[in-house]
């Protein structure tokens, strides 16, 4: 009986710690930092050594699909014994841990705020931190872009447009927010605009082709640009033959990808008017739906001229990742 009496008291103690621990949580302070603006945890002696070289190349490398050259992340750096307070709140966090534990990467969530997602690279040499750093970035970047996604969406979500016509004729849901209007609605295909000032905008055209339409092999990205120029030529043309077409001088870049659940390719590049001097940025998701034999088409793109374009960018790519297939 005592026997058994101990064992009830250690499964309670446990279940206790194991509550106390979740709880810990909920008491976080929320985090802050402006959208894709990382806090890098890292000595001073290492930032201004190949450490920091190797962190500035992979984390404020140039975004894909852009003319010109803006970061993936915007950086501050911040020394360890700094890293406290409001500090230590940021949103996502690369912290450099050199010293006598072996090599390793490690993303951790919700540690100092809420939400926050923070990489820790250890390493005994600047070597190893440095191949911790190669070795993890695509997982790395991937678990930031989804933490900023998460709260860009989160934003997007206080004041969303009242698109459930189009929503019920392509059959899905999508968080847009109100500055947002629809431009055109047909029964295959909507075009979302949003000003940003007089002569620039940002666009959201959503539709859909048969699951034909798009091969999958070395031919892909081909049959994707084709699709894309026939729609953008036909959907929205200019006057006088004017007409919007992927630039032929700047290869777009595609990646493979997963939106709701399912396989999707994503599509980046520069976009020209034909006959005409205007052009700009654009991302396309084409996104497999069996169950309807189609795909499903988000391609949004931006007109900025003068204006750095990363933002507006990760702005439609986030809208288009709140997509969900009903």
């Amino acid at each position: 009986m005592r026997a058994l009496y101990s064992l009830l008291l250690c499964v309670v103690l446990l279940a206790c710690g194991e509550k106390k621990k979740d709880d810990s949580k909920l008491y976080l302070p929320a985090s802050n930092g402006n959208l894709n603006t990382l806090s890098v945890v890292v000595d001073n002696i290492l930032w201004e050594d190949n450490v920091g070289e190797n962190i500035r190349n992979i984390f404020a490398s140039p975004l894909n699909g852009l003319a010109t050259d803006e970061p993936m992340f915007n950086m501050k750096q911040i020394p360890p014994q700094v890293f406290d307070g409001f500090a230590a709140r940021s949103r996502i966090v690369v912290k450099i841990e050199k010293g006598s534990e072996a090599p390793s990467t490690k993303i951790l969530n919700d540690v100092l705020a809420k939400p926050q997602t923070v990489a820790v690279i250890t390493g005994k040499t600047n070597q190893e931190i440095i191949a911790q750093l190669k070795e993890s970035k695509d997982k790395i970047i991937d678990a930031f872009n989804k933490e900023e996604i998460k709260e860009k969406l989160r934003r997007i979500n206080k004041s969303l447009l009242a698109d459930e016509e189009m929503e019920n004729k392509l059959g899905i849901t999508i968080d847009i927010p109100t500055a947002y209007k629809i431009g055109k609605a047909e029964d295959d295909f909507f075009w979302i605009r949003k000003s940003l000032t007089n002569t620039k905008t940002m666009d959201l055209m959503l539709y859909e082709v048969p699951i034909t339409t798009i091969s999958k092999g070395d031919s892909t990205i081909v049959d994707i640009v084709k699709m894309r120029d026939g729609i953008t030529k036909t959907k929205i043309p200019g006057e006088d033959d004017i007409y919007m077409a992927v630039e032929d001088a700047y290869a777009p870049s595609m990646f493979k990808t997963i939106v709701d659940n399912k396989p999707a390719y994503e599509v980046r590049g520069l976009w020209e008017m034909k006959g005409f001097t205007m052009g700009g940025p654009f991302i396309t998701y084409a996104i497999e739906d069996k169950i309807n034999n189609r795909y499903l088409i988000a391609d949004g793109y931006v007109y900025a001229p003068s204006l750095e374009k990363r933002d507006y960018i990760f702005e439609l790519e986030s809208m288009i990742k709140s997509i969900k297939i009903k």
